[in-house]
């Protein structure tokens, strides 16, 4: 089965940046779409980026408002590995951030990924601190 480990998270000083992790170390990933979901503190689960499935061939990327253009997500095929480079961090970006497959051997529009598709795999989530 898949299992999704997140590594990367901390504690930073608003401005700064992080690079999240999300490893599959018990299949691969080649046929799930990836997203990464923020629980902030007194907040819904928001989807903030997703990517498409390698077997979907698009490579198509999502990204919620609140971190476009800020934060940047990346496939290493070869290491089972999707990253989530953070930046510009600010103290709403607080949370604890979550890595979730989502099985999609075909093209998909991304977005549901993030907004309507229920993950088959989650993993334990890494805490991401913002905080002068």
């Amino acid at each position: 089965q898949v299992h999704l480990v997140e590594s990367g998270g901390g504690l930073v000083q608003p401005g700064g940046s992080l690079r999240l992790s999300c490893k599959d170390s018990g299949s691969t990933l080649e046929n799930y779409a990836i997203g990464w979901f923020r629980q902030a503190p007194g907040k819904e689960r928001e989807g903030i980026s997703c990517i498409s499935s390698i077997a979907s061939r698009d490579n198509v990327t999502y990204y919620g408002d609140s971190v476009k253009g800020r934060f940047t997500i990346s496939r290493d095929t070869a290491k089972n590995t999707v990253n989530l480079q953070m930046t510009s961090l600010t103290p709403d970006d607080t949370g604890v951030y979550y890595c979730a497959a989502v099985w999609s051997p075909n093209r998909v529009s991304v977005w549901r990924v993030c907004q309507e598709y229920e993950p088959d795999y989650w993993g334990q989530g890494t805490q991401v601190t913002v905080s002068s």
